[in-house]
């Protein structure tokens, strides 16, 4: 057994760093995408139509039931199928990160559904209310009295929504997608596993290092935000 060389948890580094751009991306995106369904999910569940908040409820609870790594396989293998039968286009090899993107914003959506409703409730109306009576338009209201409340309550948990995608993107490389933990995968196969411990080591602290910087970033948002004062936490709890 090769013993463990402390060098190595560094050495790799240049080479597994320039991926940290295709990282990004995938969570960039499935956050945007999960923001939006996340939103019409949210809709649905304050809707007083008994089809929409079944729809919305029903959704969520599968999602979180659903393993990720489970519905990350039933998109990559089951999606080109049903694409094919439905519109005769075969997606079978298009860009792989498609497939984690979908995968990731499905699977976030359904929080992030919780998270906009309980903020939305949280807020009183009356104010949406006095601002169209003032002479505000409704799209001006929303934007100048509602949105910047319902964002800073929802701050903490997107933070946290985008953290938990960065991890759960880890789970990319099980279809071969390349980011930097399918490179790390990538050197540790063509090494014969030679130096593993190193390799994986060496990426931990890359994610930790990520996530470090990510929540300062967070915290310095919600100062800036609240001006000096804590964000409620916890709004979006289920």
């Amino acid at each position: 057994m090769i013993s463990f060389d402390f060098k190595y948890i560094f050495y790799y580094w240049p080479k597994m760093l320039p991926y940290l751009g295709v990282t990004f991306l995938v969570v960039v995106l499935s956050f945007i995408f999960s923001l939006a369904l996340g939103t019409l999910l949210a809709a649905g569940k304050i809707r007083k139509n008994i089809l929409a908040r079944a729809f919305a409820s029903g959704y969520t609870t599968i999602m979180r039931c659903t393993p990720s790594v489970v519905l990350l396989f039933i998109v990559y293998y089951g999606l080109p199928v049903v694409v094919y039968a439905v519109f005769h286009v075969d997606i079978n090899y298009i860009y792989k990160g498609v497939f984690v993107i979908i995968t990731l914003a499905l699977l976030n959506a359904a929080p992030l559904s919780e998270v906009i409703r309980s903020a939305y409730l949280s807020i009183d109306k009356g104010q949406y209310e006095a601002a169209v009576c003032v002479g505000l338009t409704p799209f001006d209201a929303f934007r100048r009295v509602l949105f910047p409340q319902l964002f800073y309550v929802m701050l903490p948990n997107i933070g946290n929504s985008i953290l938990a995608l960065t991890k759960e993107g880890t789970l990319a490389f099980t279809i071969s997608y390349i980011d930097i933990t399918g490179k790390a995968q990538l050197i540790v196969s063509n090494a014969f596993g030679a130096h593993s411990r190193e390799v994986y080591l060496g990426l931990a602290i890359i994610y930790l290092m990520i996530t470090l910087t990510l929540e300062f970033g967070f915290k310095k948002t919600e100062r800036y935000f609240s001006g000096g004062k804590t964000a409620p936490h916890g709004a979006g709890t289920a």
